[in-house]
């Protein structure tokens, strides 16, 4: 039972106050003038007042409350490397006998794993949150158990108590890690860039005589090359994407006995390649309507640096004009089709005959052009089948399809064939027709494939569209010149921009316009990160299932379903971030799923760098537990709470009030008599001094 003595005043505080001061005014003035009774004055204001104040004395019955210690047990996936689990129970076992030693005390165990997203180890998160859920005047430490590898440091509540840190792990840790410092997200193919990255090793590392290791580096699913490299050093690497579009690079060193995870010793950049200019050469052999579209096509794309070479007047064609008069300078067609040919990405021969302009060594540079990995388009019309066609010229050589010198001169529907709904070039342009379908063209030159794949056909199912591959390079032939018949919207017209830009990406290789590709996208689902699997094939039979080797080295069989004409599709739930490989048949493909490392393995050695300050702050202490569980101690407030082999809690004394008694110091009957009888007193000691006097 506690007593105090509390009031409540008759009359409110501020006439208690004045009434106060004006008895301390009359009091003074007694004492100046002389009178006799002045201390029984005096005495008399003070019961007067006190009987105003009201004092009464109050009995509380109080119930003693224990003192709260929380316990945040990490239990992210690098407290799980080497033994620090087993570390980590002792821990948690040694401190639960502790604090039921001291008696007056109870331990909050808070436990909590890796973060969503790729978090990593949000501890303090689960202290503030422990934290809120305890009354504070109770709280008498907490005790992180941990790595110290902690990733959201900023949210650490203000603890009103000692906050200590057990380091699992031992001193002889280490690890070797690879980190990319510098990568950029996207990257013009053919010219190089700069890419920094490191190995590290870190902790207490053994010996390494000459300081190298041997890095793995590798594109996509190509073969691996390896390099020895130094340890500890930054390397700055030039490297030059081979493809447009997104190219993974993986780098990886092998694991060493004894090192905490071989997780980290990988990593995987994905850049984008991008085209700075597009170069494109346009060779029209006469004048036409369709001239003008593939023009107008070419020049309205910025990124596109068109060089058009066209006949505008045949040496046929004898009329007395003077050249001089035609021409002002000469087209330089040497410098284009020998000394510059290879820097040409795409090469257009609309309507070209021969006609002893271009000579024939230069129509072989285009073959050999071709060859190295070149692409020419030939937008054919009647000349296709003349005597001069450029079938008569080495070229034939590379061409897909022999013309039959017949013309067509009638109007057709361009239809796409069975391959057609499947090749990634035209399927699902049926789907952009306008309403009542495509719109006529009207003239097609008659050829006989050769090689290659008839993706559209024309009038009488004749092959209007062809597309092949001529060692690296390749070549189309597009069997008509009124293609802009849909452009100019006759009778509907059709998707004549979204053919050609299609047709261009896929002579340039591009990754998603490959008639047999294996692809997969990450995204995030209710679950967790869902691997979305895609199978583009132009073969009539079905492709087998995709065989996927995870970050941990265990293969998953995903079956793949038809969702479209030629692409086959499968998910999987991704239960793990890192690097998963697809295999089906021959294809291979590389994805990252987040990080090739998770946040949690990027740094494994135990540190308390990132907790210390927070430490500090509240005057706690890091131990390591391999030196041994410490023991708890009960010290004073704003005093240091740990030592060597020691942490502290500071006793709370929080309470419970079960029961309050409240009353009155004297009743007001007594303050009254008490009050008069000073008065009294007073008057008759002064009127005593009085008759003496007189």
């Amino acid at each position: 039972m506690t007593q105090s003595l509390i009031f409540d005043p008759l009359v409110p505080w501020p006439v208690l106050w004045g009434a106060c001061s004006f008895a301390v005014i009359l009091l003074i003035i007694a004492v100046w003038r002389g009178l006799a009774g002045w201390p029984l004055r005096g005495l008399a204001a003070v019961a007067l007042l006190g009987a105003l104040a009201n004092p009464s004395l109050q009995e509380e019955d109080r119930q003693a409350q224990s003192n709260i210690v929380i316990a945040i047990v990490d239990e992210s996936s690098s407290q799980q490397l080497g033994g620090r689990a087993a570390q980590t129970a002792e821990a948690i076992a040694g401190l639960q006998a502790e604090v039921a030693a001291l008696g007056q005390a109870e331990l909050r165990v808070v436990r909590f794993g890796d973060g969503e997203k790729d978090a990593g180890s949000l501890a303090m998160t689960a202290f503030a949150e422990a934290d809120a859920e305890e009354p504070r005047a109770r709280l008498a430490g907490a005790v992180l158990i941990s790595d110290g590898q902690v990733h959201d440091i900023e949210l650490a509540p203000d603890f009103p108590a000692p906050f200590h840190v057990l380091l699992t792990g031992t001193p002889k840790d280490w690890d070797r890690r690879l980190v990319v410092k510098d990568a950029p997200a996207f990257a013009i193919l053919g010219e190089e860039f700069k890419l920094t990255l490191r190995i590290e090793d870190e902790g207490a590392a053994p010996p390494n005589p000459d300081g190298t290791v041997d890095l793995t580096i590798a594109v996509d699913s190509d073969a691996p090359q390896v390099y020895r490299v130094p340890v500890n050093q930054d390397l700055t690497l030039p490297v030059t994407l081979p493809h447009g579009g997104m190219n993974v690079l993986q780098f990886s060193v092998e694991g060493v006995e004894g090192e905490l995870t071989d997780r980290n010793n990988a990593a995987v950049v994905q850049i984008n390649g991008v085209r700075d200019r597009l170069r494109v050469l346009l060779v029209s052999g006469e004048p036409h309507a369709g001239e003008r579209v593939w023009r107008n096509l070419l020049k309205s794309d910025a990124s596109v640096d068109l060089v058009h070479f066209t006949i505008l007047r045949p040496p046929e064609k004898q009329d007395g004009i003077p050249v001089s008069e035609l021409s002002l300078i000469a087209f330089p067609t040497r410098e284009l089709f020998v000394e510059k040919i290879d820097e040409f990405d795409l090469i257009i021969f609309d309507r070209y005959r021969m006609r002893g302009i271009l000579p024939m060594s230069y129509m072989e540079n285009i073959v050999q052009y071709v060859r190295k990995g070149g692409t020419v388009l030939v937008a054919a019309g009647p000349e296709y089948g003349a005597v001069d066609s450029i079938w008569r010229s080495p070229m034939a050589d590379i061409l897909p399809a022999s013309p039959t010198a017949q013309v067509i001169e009638k109007g057709f529907t361009p239809k796409l064939t069975e391959l057609g709904h499947r090749h990634p070039v035209t399927e699902g342009l049926e789907a952009a027709a306008p309403e009542g379908g495509w719109g006529r063209w009207m003239r097609m030159v008659d050829v006989t494939p050769l090689a290659g794949q008839v993706v559209m056909e024309g009038a009488d199912a004749r092959p209007l569209l062809i597309l092949n591959r001529v060692d690296l390079g390749r070549v189309a032939i597009l069997a008509s010149d009124h293609a802009w018949l849909w452009g100019r919207g006759f009778e509907g017209g059709g998707p004549q921009l979204e053919l050609l830009r299609r047709l261009a990406h896929w002579m340039l290789k591009e990754p998603e316009l490959e008639e047999e590709a294996l692809t997969a996208l990450s995204s995030e689902g209710p679950q967790g990160q869902v691997l979305t699997l895609t199978r583009r094939t132009i073969q009539p039979t079905p492709p087998g299932d995709v065989t996927v080797t995870g970050p941990d080295g265990a293969q998953s069989v995903v079956p793949m379903q038809e969702t479209s004409p030629g692409q086959f599709t499968g998910q999987m739930m991704a239960a793990q971030m890192g690097l998963y490989r697809l295999q089906q048949g021959e294809l291979t493909r590389v994805v990252a799923v987040g990080p090739s490392a998770p946040r949690e393995f990027v740094q494994t050695i135990a540190s308390a760098d990132v907790v210390q300050p927070v430490v500090d702050a509240s005057l706690g202490g890091v131990l390591r537990l391999s030196d041994g569980l410490p023991s708890l101690r009960e010290v004073r407030e704003n005093r240091p709470a740990a030592g060597n082999g020691w942490i502290g809690i500071v006793p709370r004394d929080a309470f419970v009030v079960q029961d309050i008694r409240i009353k009155a110091l004297l009743p007001g009957w007594l303050w009254l008599l008490l009050t008069a009888s000073l008065s009294l007193g007073a008057w008759l000691v002064e009127g005593r001094r009085g008759a003496k006097r007189a």
